[in-house]
């Protein structure tokens, strides 16, 4: 039996079918997303979506959608779905469905009288293509199949409306045809594995509606262009294969692709298996490094959040030369900026000043995975290295002080991933002394000296670091623990921002951190009463006047609501983390229930993966982007840390 697989009931009620997407990428920047009954519910929604780095650096939806009608006794039956205003859906394809199932690749079964028709999809990795193919199971006679490309060429978080800059040439190659709409794109392939008639038929369907985005109080309306269709008999058994990509195929070796690509695939048939799935679709490849996009649909690679999510994506899925290359990618640019004082045209935000501790915790982690000798021989240069460039103030916006401690100026632009700002102002404006950076600092030293404690040639930096760590665990205390028993979120001068937030949670779920057991627990115990939720921990406590637990309205709303109590499942890696240092293996069964509710989500929303963030309050929806590598990264490792934990269990009670 499938792990993700929804029936004939489900698939037709478009209330709970239309809520649920899926995604596939080419792990180059390409991807392909839609619900999982083929109806484009949000402008990014596409058959054949790319990134166009001659245009922007933003991703460009070719092919929208691909509307396939059986023909059987000259009676048409179409497949497609598109929605209209006033709740308006056609061609209700939908109906036809009889079964939707993800464990390879995403494929439909449709049921059409006696004409049972099989489609699966497949984006080919590391090529701007996608492949589709089509089979045709039953049939009791003579059966033709047509398809209709809905064409945009355009930025995927734009619109299109009908005009007459558009380009109608269409040129025939093998099988297929090509056409580019506009200006600056590339050209579209659309060919079969066998020879299809084309029939110039150019019609705008105009007003199909986004719901999605009419939700988020953004426009919602498109024109798309449909140039005409193609046509061609299918017999009872016979498969045939569609694709689509900027660059001219050879039809001849569209199966052999196909079933190499299959080869790849990491079936969805367990928890681990979808978020491992979901792991690796977030890769980028290109000329100047492997990568991890933050997102999807709409973002990109972001440092920060690669960092949170390398190791879980990497290292806990046994992919540790992805994890080695991507770190050595990252590395490259962070020295280039602090160096040069120039930003990476790929990693967005890497001037951000806690970007090296996050590096250093991100390493950290290797050390956890791949050992302690392994990470000396490879990483030792760097932890030295970006520990003296904090030390010696080296990092823009980031000032080691007297009292061991680091502080940052964020008043006038964000510099914390509490990042929601309104007329470029932040809304939360941590500045002065931010809890989590000084805790990865004192983390960051620990981990340099737990590297060279027994190094005989590094005695003098390991006094002049121990005699700082001290330091920084007396002032971290002395700032940030007050007689609530929970921590400050940041203090600036006599400031202290008493709003309980997770950013606590990072400092004691760090494998260093500069509280004792006692105090860790005092503040595990407040994080649980009032941040804990089954998809992740509230970005603020219910308890606040400033608390919005729920991430709907307009673009303004939204940003005031981002981080003012929806839930983030990222967090969890750090407090289950937490637990475990407090609790021990006493510990393990209750991280393993929490676990429950974010396998949950696995045939919710994006479908095999995590949203960006969870409302802060029942029944805890998904929101944002649909797709968050920090969110599975963090899960992974967590699933990752209790099978190790289990393991030693099991083999101390075998040794008793």
């Amino acid at each position: 039996m499938s792990y993700l697989k929804f029936d004939k009931n489900l698939m037709i009620n478009l209330e709970q079918s239309l809520p649920k997407e899926m995604l596939r990428t080419n792990k180059s920047g390409a991807y392909h997303c839609t619900t999982i009954v083929g109806c484009n519910t949000r402008k990014q929604h596409g058959l054949l979506v790319i990134p166009i780095p001659e245009m922007d650096d933003k991703a460009h939806i070719l092919l929208s959608s691909l509307d396939e009608t059986v023909i059987q006794h000259g009676a048409p039956f179409n497949l497609g779905l598109h929605q209209y205003e006033g709740n308006v859906f056609s061609p209700n394809g939908h109906k036809y469905i009889r079964e939707f199932n993800c464990e390879a690749v995403p494929t439909k079964t449709f049921r059409v009288g006696g004409v049972v028709l099989t489609k699966e999809k497949v984006f080919i990795s590391h090529e701007n293509r996608i492949l589709i193919k089509y089979t045709l199971v039953e049939a009791h006679s003579d059966t033709k199949l047509q398809f209709r490309p809905f064409l945009a060429f355009r930025n995927a978080n734009e619109l299109c409306v009908e005009n007459g800059a558009l380009n109608r040439d269409i040129r025939e190659v093998t099988n297929g045809v090509s056409t580019c709409l506009y200006p600056g794109y590339p050209e579209l392939y659309m060919q079969f594995n066998k020879e299809v008639k084309w029939v110039n038929d150019g019609h705008w369907y105009k007003d199909i509606i986004y719901y999605k985005d009419r939700d988020r109080g953004l426009p919602y309306r498109e024109d798309l262009w449909v140039p005409g269709y193609f046509e061609l008999p299918i017999r009872k058994g016979e498969s045939i294969i569609f694709s689509a990509s900027t660059f001219e195929c050879d039809p001849a070796e569209f199966e052999n692709v196909y079933t190499e690509e299959l080869k790849t695939r990491t079936c969805r048939t367990s928890f681990y298996n979808c978020l491992k799935n979901a792991a690796k679709q977030f890769y980028l490849k290109n000329d100047k490094g492997l990568y991890i996009m933050a997102g999807y649909p709409w973002y990109n690679v972001r440092g920060r959040d690669e960092l949170i999510a390398l190791p879980g994506c990497t290292l806990a899925i046994g992919h540790t030369s992805d994890y080695e290359k991507m770190i050595a990618t990252f590395l490259k640019a962070l020295y280039n900026y602090i160096d040069k004082g120039e930003k990476d045209s790929v990693i967005a935000d890497i001037d951000k000043p806690d970007i090296p501790l996050w590096t250093i915790w991100a390493i950290q982690q290797y050390k956890r995975s791949a050992g302690t000798s392994a990470c000396h021989e490879h990483y030792l240069k760097d932890i030295k290295r970006l520990v003296a460039d904090i030390a010696s103030n080296h990092i823009p916006n980031l000032r080691l002080n007297k009292n061991g401690l680091l502080s940052t100026s964020g008043e006038q632009s964000p510099v914390t991933w509490l990042s929601a700002s309104l007329n470029g102002r932040p809304i939360i404006p941590r500045t002065g002394y931010v809890v989590e950076f000084n805790a990865l600092w004192y983390n960051a030293i620990r981990f340099l000296i737990s590297l060279i404690e027994n190094d005989e040639q590094e005695q003098k930096l390991l006094k002049e670091m121990t005699e700082l760590a001290d330091k920084v665990k007396e002032s971290f205390i002395a700032t940030f623990l007050n007689d609530y028993g929970y921590l400050y979120d940041y203090v600036n001068g006599a400031y202290t921002d008493l709003e309980v937030r997770p950013n606590m949670v990072i400092a004691i779920g760090l494998e260093y951190s500069p509280l004792d057991r006692r105090q860790r627990k005092r503040v595990l115990d407040l994080a649980t009463r009032e941040l804990l939720t089954p998809k992740g921990l509230r970005s603020l406590s219910p308890k606040s006047y400033a608390y919005r637990p729920v991430y709907v309205g307009n673009p303004e709303e939204r940003e005031r609501t981002v981080h003012q109590g929806p839930a983030r499942p990222w967090l969890f890696g750090f407090y289950a983390d937490a637990y475990i240092k407090v609790f021990g293996m006493a510990g393990l069964g209750f991280i393993e229930r929490m676990l429950i509710g974010y396998e949950d989500e696995m045939a919710e929303g994006c479908i095999g993966s995590l949203s960006e963030m969870y409302d802060g309050n029942p029944p805890y929806t998904g929101r944002g982007a649909v797709s968050t590598a920090k969110n599975v990264g963090e899960i992974l490792r967590t699933i990752k840390s209790v099978n190790e934990l289990n393991k030693l269990q099991t083999s101390q009670s075998q040794e008793s």
